[in-house]
């Protein structure tokens, strides 16, 4: 696949995410969707999950419970099989807008290496002091 053909990352932004995250993203170039324009805020973490990757889009999260989410979309799961998800950890609200500024750049290539061999998802776990990449 040539770099051309790498289909642009979107991104679904959570309920507890701060606006100024997809604030960040929408100033770097991104289509961004909160949830709050496509679903009930109090939706079940499930149905946030299945939205994400119906519509292609990294869900963007600092909610704990998609960890074990995440845990559940390794190589050979079933549910979330392409769910992509940047997940905030220990890292504050105010901080944030900042922390995902300095990893784009990061997340983006993991978007390409992923595209790239076919796998067309990523997890990504920030927090205050760490960036940190699944594959």
């Amino acid at each position: 696949m040539t770099a051309s053909a790498v289909p642009p990352m979107r991104f679904f932004t959570d309920q507890n995410v701060p606006d100024s995250v997809a604030k960040t993203l929408q100033a770097s170039g991104y289509e961004v969707t909160r949830l709050r324009e496509k679903i009930a805020t109090n939706s079940p973490d499930t149905l946030v999950a299945a939205i994400a990757e119906a519509n292609s889009a990294i869900l963007v999260t600092m909610d704990g419970d998609f960890k074990e989410i995440s845990a559940r979309t390794g190589i050979g799961q079933s549910r979330y099989r392409n769910l992509s998800i940047i997940r905030f950890e220990k890292c504050r609200e105010s901080q944030a807008a900042q922390r995902m500024n300095e990893a784009l750049s990061l997340i983006d290539h993991e978007w390409r290496v992923a595209t790239n061999n076919n796998r067309r998802r990523i997890l990504i776990v920030i927090s205050a002091g760490t960036i940190r990449t699944h594959r």
